[in-house]
């Protein structure tokens, strides 16, 4: 058995940019210039460029660029935002703290997503937005996404913290994951696709007004230094994390293949067992796999498969355990089946770029025998 498999391997991603990404923190270090330094800026920008994405606006964290985001927005108190309840609680958490209201709805059992189906019946005249989650590393449905939202004349704001560089294609609608509706949004903990060496975030938006907007507002509100114009907070990406980032951002095609090569390794692998269901892809999207999960046929089928891969060194993950319609905090007494039926069967496997074929083979012949043995 090889020594105990690390579900993202942090460490050897680091090891090898070890040279850039040290030579990038020692540049910072000797500028000073640890607040907005100019490789800040020149990371938002080639990060726009990427994205094809007129803005970036960057930030502390990803729950940071989700506030922004709804501050910007500046929506009515008591004002509902449909989002699906299969999910970090991240943007739940930042809708109650600005007294608005998530209204959870489902998702599709096969893709995690939100299901699109569902949106329309869940919309009321206090309905201000829709809020898909970008599940796992692929884009929700956005072409109908986007046609509910110019029906009812909705905001579309978009959790891509998970699917940085996923791709959307339909017959009416194109490009990134977060550049897509109104505002996106995205993390950078350093477990994503794009990881910093801490916390970091971005919104992302076409919208030169809304961009004004949320500049001011991550700064404190300020238009120009002690002018402050709006209520804001104060949340900036630091220098050096920027630098780590910008060293990143060119690799990030090759991580996102990397990815979906072990991936298809694992789907090729796992075809012919009939005891879990492998990820399935939206339609129109790419699949950049910030998680590679499985769907078990029932709870006692995931608890059994996780203890025995812990046993033979393989972390897994359940994201996520419980539907936030279930949570003490977010509690609503709806019914919301599929995810509360996924909440029991989902597992995720270890997947990153620096994934070695002799781990991934070890961890796909232990679920192979583990099921042999069934």
């Amino acid at each position: 058995m090889p020594h105990t498999i690390p579900l993202v391997n942090l460490q050897a991603q680091y090891h090898r940019l070890k040279s850039d990404i040290d030579k990038a923190v020692i540049e910072v270090m000797e500028s000073a210039a640890y607040i907005q330094g100019s490789q800040v800026k020149n990371f938002e920008n080639n990060l726009a460029q990427f994205l094809n994405v007129k803005h970036v606006i960057s930030c502390a964290n990803g729950t940071d660029a989700l506030q922004l985001a709804f501050m910007a927005l500046n929506l009515p108190e008591g004002s509902e935002v449909i989002t699906p309840s299969f999910s970090y609680a991240a943007l739940a958490e930042v809708i109650y703290l600005l007294k608005l209201k998530p209204i959870f709805v489902d998702i599709n059992e096969s893709t995690f997503l939100i299901d699109e189906n569902l949106i329309e019946h869940a919309i009321t005249p206090n309905t201000k937005a829709i809020a898909p989650v970008h599940l796992f590393g692929q884009v929700a449905n956005m072409e109908v996404i986007l046609e509910i939202a110019k029906r009812y004349n909705l905001y579309v704001i978009e959790d891509n913290a998970q699917a940085i560089g996923a791709e959307y294609c339909s017959p009416s609608v194109s490009g990134f994951g977060g550049t897509l509706g109104h505002i996106g949004t995205t993390s950078f903990f350093p477990s994503k696709n794009l990881g910093c060496f801490g916390d970091g975030g971005a919104v992302f938006t076409n919208d030169d007004d809304l961009a004004m907007k949320i500049r001011m507002i991550a700064n404190h509100g300020q238009g120009e230094k002690y002018k402050h114009q709006v209520i804001g907070i104060n949340s900036r990406l630091d220098t050096m994390q920027a630098a780590i980032l910008g060293v990143k951002l060119p690799h990030l095609k090759s991580f996102t293949m990397a990815r979906q090569a072990a991936a298809h390794s694992y789907n090729q692998s796992f075809e012919s067992v009939d005891w879990f269901h492998v990820p399935q892809k939206e339609m129109n999207s790419t699949h950049v796999f910030n998680q590679y999960t499985l769907r078990l046929k029932s709870k006692e089928d995931r608890d059994s498969l996780k203890e025995f891969l812990n046993k033979n060194g393989i972390p897994s993950m359940i994201y996520y355990p419980i539907p936030l319609h279930k949570q003490q905090a977010y509690f609503q007494n709806v019914s919301l089946p599929i995810s509360e039926k996924m909440c029991d069967r989902v597992l995720s496997l270890p997947i990153c770029p620096e994934l070695s074929i002799e781990n991934q083979e070890y961890i796909i012949n232990t679920i192979l025998q583990f099921y042999k043995n069934k």
